[in-house]
């Protein structure tokens, strides 16, 4: 079996372990392999240049989880990780505070910024890494070009225009989910080179050739929804042969994890199960998904959901362990064969 996964980061990957652990316990002879194919198209959207490095998070998120390095209470960054060099930098007043990098992670996106400063693409890069973390899948960026997200918010030192009216100004995405902490209102979401970006070397084969296509529960807005926004990936997902199944971030009305509400609310969807379905829509009708998997919590919104022309089915979607997730997994592959 072929897969092929969008992800972003600590949901996409925390599914993707659950995933291989399945695949794992169902091998033929019991070695604990698999002969599955997985390859995870990770979200570049939130890539950043921190104190000159280049920072991938998503990228290095799924990295680090299926590579049995990340760390396990925050969801992100190494496990044991020392914060020594952070506290240094502040010290000086280097901007941004806000942002901090751990003392092992740094050694990751030195690797990756000198390799991307000598010639090579991030998808090169990024297969180089994953030599040493062996996280059982191929590991491909959306895109080797720019495609950075920024989000439109009124100017948080409350500057007005000339008529005015607060001041709308564009900042990173990454300093509008951690130093404010989504809280400022989003007008509306700017990808930055987006419509000149390309997809990376794998990425329109992987979608192709796959015999089953997931969206796991990342972000759909800022995670799913940037990678669709390559152009050629959305055309490639609706023309598959190979069905596509979702797995709803969204449990009893608020996100599993995360602020994917405030994202939801600045491009005016709800943030319910049901609503993000309809956001996504349905293959048959030009949309993405043929299959959609909800919450127990939300199993009264099954015949909403196929109404739109999408099958429906409601299991337990807390990822409380890698076991739960496995099951989870398993959920979702006896969907499609059903």
């Amino acid at each position: 079996m072929r897969i092929a996964a969008l992800a972003g980061g600590i949901g996409g990957s925390r599914f993707i372990r659950g995933l291989l652990a399945h695949l794992a316990s169902t091998h033929p002879d019991g070695s604990g392999g698999t002969t599955a194919e997985v390859t995870v198209i990770g979200n570049t959207g939130d890539d950043i240049w921190v104190h000159g490095l280049r920072v991938c998070p998503d990228l290095d998120t799924v990295m680090y989880t299926l590579g049995g390095g990340i760390s396990a209470e925050r969801g992100w960054g190494r496990e044991g990780e020392t914060f020594t060099a952070k506290a240094e930098l502040a010290s000086y007043g280097v901007e941004p505070t806000w942002f901090g990098l751990g003392d092992k992670d740094i050694a990751t996106h030195l690797v990756r910024t000198a390799s991307l400063a000598a010639g090579y693409s991030l998808s090169e890069v990024t297969a180089a890494l994953c030599t040493r973390w062996q996280p059982g899948v191929q590991l491909l960026p959306m895109s080797d070009d720019r495609a950075e997200t920024h989000v439109v918010v009124d100017d948080p030192n409350g500057a007005m225009d000339d008529s005015g009216r607060p001041l709308q100004i564009a900042i990173h995405f990454q300093e509008w989910w951690i130093r404010y902490r989504a809280t400022l209102p989003a007008h509306s979401f700017a990808i930055i080179g987006i419509e000149t970006a390309t997809p990376a070397p794998g990425v329109l084969e992987a979608i192709t050739n796959a015999d089953l296509i997931i969206f796991p529960p990342s972000n759909p807005v800022v995670s799913i929804g940037t990678i669709l926004a390559v152009p050629g990936i959305a055309d490639a997902i609706r023309s598959a042969a190979a069905p596509v199944i979702g797995v709803s971030p969204i449990v009893g009305g608020a996100p599993v994890r995360g602020m994917a509400d405030a994202c939801l609310r600045a491009i005016g969807v709800e943030t319910s199960a049901a609503a993000v379905a309809t956001h996504y829509g349905a293959r048959t009708n030009g949309g993405f998904i043929d299959t959609w998997l909800v919450d127990e919590e939300d199993a009264g919104i099954v015949e909403v959901v196929s109404d739109l022309g999408i099958s429906c089915r409601a299991i337990p979607l807390l990822m409380t362990d890698v076991a739960a997730t496995a099951r989870m997994a398993a959920e979702c592959l006896q969907a499609v064969n059903s």
